[in-house]
């Protein structure tokens, strides 16, 4: 959960021994090109990871910093980048300092490579298996044989979990995108297959100059790409239903205010959370107050210094009075975990799926730049607060288990079939296949 907008991306940590090989592993893996380092580069290393550790002594809402000695932590990271040999090292270098902290929203983010690696399949963790959620039609990954419902057993030799399935994204879409994937799939009642599962590499400018038409209109139509792959979907079933496919916490509170007046106009309303990683407050805060007559308290924030509690206002207009189903699964975290566990906590709507991935600290994104005609960006994610909910607990590495667990079988996942819509149709009335829930918002990909 961010004051801004965050990644949707789930951020959760595992143990830092498997960090460290993971990392260690990359140094072996194929990237998407070969790097060395010359003096500058080696030297903008070492001001990012100062600048980096100013924001982490600012801002971190623990004083203690969770027992790491900072300092010595990131000389020792100074003294490896005197040592490394590429960008991609540096930028490893300065992201373990910060995952050395254990801690679901702060971490380094790295400068945009002028590479985009497509890997043409998507996975997710349901229950406490790992599958094939999505495959690109004409991918490499359909071409060899990745089919949705497969078991994903390793991915470069790692098994994902609940605990590493954030490192894994981030290390392979974020800190170092490689050119292919080795991975360990196994079809329900088949045996377990290795595939070398490569990568579709789109090769970008390494300097973009934003006062020229060509490379500002490419920026603007890659940004509107992201828009529309990002984008809030509806479905309406009469006057009986809406269905609110929601992404990400990213609206201003008068669009929230106008997807809200078309449900006051419906029975029912189903808000799928499910893959949404968070985002603003402001918009957390203003989709609450849509349920409640009065002022809700969503929790106490715990930090340096004494803050506030995180309150969603009671609001002017008419608020939605009809029946509310909440859909949330592993990768969804932040704002959207605690709009459902609000819902618990006031018996406000019944909440269903999969438990939630327990990423609710706080955070402020920390943005900078370096250089004056040639530009390079960066930034820092740092918590800045901890949420502790009216019942006295903070649901970071815990996450809301749903009032009803649902999780769909890997047979259902083949088939496309959406088992929990299904069922929070049938909650409000509405009956609804689950193949044909199955087809509402179907997986859209970046052209």
């Amino acid at each position: 959960m961010s004051t801004g907008k965050i990644s949707s991306v789930v951020t959760r940590v595992f143990t830092l021994a498997a960090l460290a090989s993971l990392l260690a592993a990359l140094d072996t893996s194929t990237p998407l090109h070969a790097q060395t380092l010359s003096g500058f580069e080696r030297d903008r290393g070492r001001m990012m990871l100062g600048i980096i550790k100013d924001d982490v002594k600012k801002h971190y809402y623990d004083p203690t910093f969770r027992g790491i000695d900072i300092d010595a932590r990131f000389k020792e990271a100074e003294e490896k980048i005197k040592q490394a040999t590429s960008n991609g090292q540096v930028f490893r270098i300065i992201a373990r300092v910060l995952l050395d902290f254990n801690d679901s929203h702060t971490f380094f983010l790295p400068p945009s490579r002028a590479s985009r690696s497509d890997y043409g399949w998507q996975m997710q963790i349901v229950g406490d298996m790992c599958y094939v959620a999505a495959v690109k039609p004409g991918s490499d990954a359909e071409t060899k044989g990745l089919k949705i419902g497969d078991r994903v057993l390793s991915v470069n030799g790692f098994q994902p979990t609940r605990d590493n399935m954030w490192q894994l994204h981030y290390l392979y879409y974020s800190l170092q995108p490689q050119a292919g994937l080795r991975v360990v799939a196994e079809s329900p009642g088949g045996q377990p297959r290795e595939l070398d599962v490569m990568a579709k590499v789109q090769q970008g400018k390494k300097l973009l100059d934003l006062t020229g038409s060509i490379d500002l209109n490419n920026y603007v139509r890659d940004a509107e790409s992201e828009d529309r792959l990002h984008r809030h979907r509806f479905h309406e079933v009469g006057d009986e239903l809406l269905i609110w496919k929601m992404p990400q916490f990213d609206l201003e509170e008068n669009v929230v205010d106008s997807y809200m007046s078309k449900a006051r106009k419906r029975k029912a309303l189903i808000l799928d959370l499910r893959g949404n990683g968070g985002g603003w407050v402001v918009t957390l805060q203003r989709l609450i107050s849509h349920f409640f007559e009065q002022e809700v308290k969503v929790g106490d924030l715990k930090g340096r210094k004494e803050m506030k509690p995180m309150v969603a206002k009671k609001r002017s207009g008419g608020i939605f009075k009809g029946k509310l189903v909440v859909l949330i699964d592993s990768r969804s975290g932040s704002a959207s975990e605690l709009f459902a566990r609000v819902m618990q906590l006031e018996n406000r709507g019944t909440v269903i799926g999969d438990r939630s991935a327990g990423a609710v600290m706080r955070s402020r994104h920390y943005g900078h730049s370096m250089g004056t005609d040639t530009m390079v960006f960066y930034g820092t994610s740092v918590t800045d607060a901890d949420l502790i909910m009216t019942d006295g607990k903070s649901l970071e590495r815990v996450g809301v288990t749903p009032d009803v667990l649902m999780l769909p079988s890997a047979k259902d996942i083949a088939a496309t079939r959406d088992v929990v819509m299904s069922h929070a149709a049938s909650l409000v009335g509405v009956e609804m296949d689950a193949a044909k829930a199955g087809a509402l918002f179907p997986v859209e990909w970046r052209k």
